[in-house]
């Protein structure tokens, strides 16, 4: 983490006080040289402490989350899946995406939060960020580009809610370069935590990776799916929490998965090993394991009565967030994840659409039965 010169604090001290101070009367009152708090400025914004022209403040605490913006759409089968004839099946279309989920989550739980993801110029984009917006989201450092058309994701439920099948169209994330981290960097720099999703190149998420280590900030990655773990790094240093499902886990550390929700625990020491600081490993109901600062634990998933399994994932990672965001340690926060998780089972929606902290409050007895 790069700390603040004694000259560049006293610029700060300055913009706090007055942020509509020019770069004269700031080096007048410092007895410096124009060019010096020019460049002063200009390193500040690096670090995170400005946002750049205006001098901006960042909030105090605000989470950013980079990755997946897609239309989803649901199919959930009436009867049992045949294969090789038609379903008969409900339909309908949400907004998905890990990473757009778990910001809708946190927004919707009060955390400030930044979203930057790449759209195309279609009706899809148009559709995804205007939600967003609606949501308290700030969707400022999107990227809208003509070349491919907005992700779609298409998701067949069985009678009971899982998945059977998931057919994704993700390539315009192929897009998504590391350039554009560099030219949004003070966004980045000045968050709390910046969570990101696999969807991006696997040279993008090196970059953040890499850029995290200078960093003020925590960075959070989720797996996403089997194949695009295999973007992460094999050195995991620089990344403060590992979100994976048991699949994902033995996929990237080349192990062999077993059934007892020990091997979720084994599993997320070995991510400890690898270098991520701490790691969340789940398994479905059978429950989670977090390898965090003080050892491994793992905890029972909470009894709920699923409607959708979609979007459960991305709320326990959510709710995990918001609550480190809060001061709580990673396995309290982790309870509240799996929490928040099971209540979006219990919804027909990616996100719960009646979430809030109150919801949390109101089902928080859950997490002891």
């Amino acid at each position: 983490m790069e700390e603040l010169t004694t000259q560049e604090a006293a610029v700060l001290a300055i913009i706090r006080d007055n942020p509509f101070a020019g770069q004269q009367e700031i080096a007048t009152a410092l007895g410096l040289a124009r060019s010096t708090v020019a460049a002063h400025i200009v390193q500040l914004m690096q670090k995170g402490h400005i946002l750049g022209r205006g001098y901006v403040m960042p909030t105090p605490t605000r989470a950013v989350c980079i990755g997946g913006a897609v239309l989803d759409r649901k199919y959930h089968a009436r009867s049992a899946l045949v294969r090789g004839t038609s379903n008969p099946a409900e339909s309908g279309r949400s907004l998905g995406g890990v990473a757009r989920n778990v910001a809708e989550n946190l927004a919707r739980l009060g955390t400030a939060t930044n979203f930057v993801s790449i759209v195309g110029e279609d009706e899809g984009g148009r559709t995804l960020l205007s939600h967003m917006r609606d949501q308290g989201i700030d969707v400022s450092q999107v990227l809208t580009s003509a070349e491919r058309s907005t992700a779609e994701y298409v998701a067949v439920l069985e009678p009971d809610g899982e998945l059977a099948f998931g057919i994704a169209d993700m390539g315009i994330f192929d897009l998504f370069r590391p350039e554009h981290l560099d030219r949004i960097w003070p966004h980045l720099a000045s968050a709390s935590w910046v969570f990101s999703d696999c969807n991006p190149p696997a040279e993008t998420l090196a970059a953040l990776i890499e850029k995290r280590r200078d960093a003020r900030f925590r960075l959070a990655i989720d797996a996403v799916s089997t194949a695009k773990a295999m973007r992460l790094p094999r050195d995991l240093s620089g990344i403060d929490l590992l979100f994976m499902n048991i699949d994902e886990a033995n996929a990237i550390l080349q192990r062999e998965g077993r059934e007892p929700l020990k091997d979720a625990k084994e599993a997320a020491l070995a991510l400890q090993a690898a270098g991520a600081r701490e790691a969340i490993v789940t398994m479905g109901a059978k429950g989670i394991a977090v390898a965090g600062l003080e050892g491994a634990r793992t905890f029972p998933a909470v009894r709920a009565k699923p409607v959708d399994m979609t979007g459960a994932g991305d709320a326990m990672i959510a709710g995990t967030l918001h609550r480190v965001i809060s001061g709580d340690d990673t396995y309290a926060a982790a309870r509240t994840g799996t929490l928040l998780g099971a209540l979006t089972t219990e919804s027909a929606a990616s996100v719960h659409t009646e979430l809030s902290e109150r919801l949390l409050e109101a089902n928080i007895h859950r997490l002891a039965d």
